[in-house]
């Protein structure tokens, strides 16, 4: 393979917050009896969709800030919103919410932007009509939808696809509504809802795959300081390893086992990495993950592994292209009902500057070259393909434009700031 000038990293970077626990951390701070503190949430788009739904609902949530607090009246004090729900471009918002307001006994309509109205919806609104919401659906089986809570009964939900959304949704539901619920998955996927439940007193029982709330539980006030998100972080662990001289250290960062399949995927592909000053805070695991130029080769990930790194999975692809050899990615058919169908979109645009890309129904294949990338890419309004091609276009010898980089901030707002910064 042809060489590639020197980029040289160095600095200490602390990620964006994480989102997945930013979102979770306004519901149940708005849910709780009694007051939390909120610290280091994300000030995204995604975040400012679940902050102004839960105000349209009564919650008394503050303007996002470095610190604030949330006054919570448990769900009983919640109201049905007056206008339907605006989630813009957020899933998580909306499927997450959609539990809520099933347990609380509310009616609410859910829109949002165009990107999300695609989305799929039933995988959540399926078990909530199972236990005794109301549900009504677009035809195509996405937004605009509307959920009427109620008297709910228990539930054992043998779920399809390994979902936290789903999951969540479910045992909001639950908590919130007094009854019982089991979830079993295909493979365990990501555990926030089920750590911060029980941070904040709820009894939540895990069996490998499979997790269990029972009735007449209670949901407490707890302060959380969110942390880096690892998703946000790998694209400068991506960028570091991909250099050619320095190393970057990425502080604060959830090492939740849940969220870590990226990580283990690139050890196998040989890079140098170290965890350090691992610790516990409000249940979830936060450490220092260092990162040094290395020479990396194709792997296999399969199907079990996709759910611990679907979001890092188009960065796992433009990896590959400067891996030797092949990397193929199975059972992540999750990815095509995204922001954006990030198998198609991946693909084409790797092909599109030079790469050698392959699309399968479920995944992809990358075969790995040194060569020049060069083109444009128009990432769909997706900001992980977005920040995906951005560590691309970082590297010497790649001349890549990427349109509409301001598509990050759904994420990462800062994204581009910080990765101008470690660059030395």
């Amino acid at each position: 393979m042809a060489s590639v000038k020197k980029l040289r990293v160095g600095g200490s970077v602390r990620a964006a917050s994480d989102k997945s626990i930013s979102h979770r951390a306004l519901m149940l701070s708005a849910v709780a009896n009694g007051k939390s503190r909120v610290s280091n949430i994300l000030p995204s788009d995604d975040v400012r969709s679940t902050a102004a739904a839960l105000r349209a609902i009564g919650a008394a949530i503050p303007p996002l800030s470095g610190e604030f607090f949330v006054t919570g009246r448990s769900a009983r004090h919640l109201r049905s919103p007056q206008e339907a729900l605006d989630c813009g471009n957020s899933g998580t918002t909306t499927r997450l919410l959609a539990g809520l307001i099933a347990g609380a006994g509310l009616t609410a309509e859910f829109i949002g932007d165009a990107s999300l109205t695609r989305r799929p919806m039933r995988r959540v609104t399926e078990p909530l009509r199972a236990m005794g919401a109301g549900v009504a659906l677009a035809s195509h089986g996405g937004l605009p939808m509307t959920v009427t809570g109620g008297l709910l009964h228990s539930i054992h939900w043998e779920s399809p696809v390994a979902s936290a959304q789903v999951k969540s949704a479910i045992l909001l539901a639950a908590v919130l509504g007094g009854v019982d619920a089991t979830i079993s998955e295909p493979h365990r996927s990501r555990d926030h809802t089920e750590r911060m439940l029980g941070a904040r007193g709820v009894d939540v029982r895990v069996n490998r795959n499979t997790v269990e709330v029972h009735a007449g539980q209670v949901v407490r006030p707890a302060d959380v300081d969110v942390p880096a998100d690892p998703s946000s972080a790998a694209y400068f662990v991506a960028l570091a390893l991909l250099a050619g001289a320095g190393e970057l250290r990425l502080v604060d960062v959830c090492l939740n086992p849940t969220r870590t399949g990226f990580y283990n995927a690139l050890k196998r592909m040989g890079a140098d990495l170290e965890f350090e000053d691992r610790r516990e805070v409000g249940g979830e695991v936060l450490g220092t993950i260092v990162a040094r130029p290395s020479l990396l080769h194709g792997i296999d990930v399969s199907a079990d592994e996709v759910p611990s790194m679907i979001d890092e999975l188009p960065l796992l692809a433009c990896i590959a292209t400067r891996a030797d050899g092949e990397t193929n990615v199975r059972g992540a058919a999750e990815l095509r009902v995204k922001e954006s169908d990030r198998i198609a979109t991946n693909v084409a645009s790797l092909n599109a500057l030079g790469g050698s890309a392959r699309e399968l129904e479920d995944g992809f294949t990358i075969t790995g070259s040194r060569s020049a990338l060069s083109g444009r890419v128009n990432p769909q309004g997706d900001h992980r393909i977005a920040m995906s091609f951005g560590i691309l276009s970082a590297l010497p010898g790649n001349d890549i434009e990427i349109a509409d980089r301001g598509c990050v901030s759904v994420s990462y707002p800062g994204f581009w700031d910080a990765l101008d910064n470690v660059i030395q």
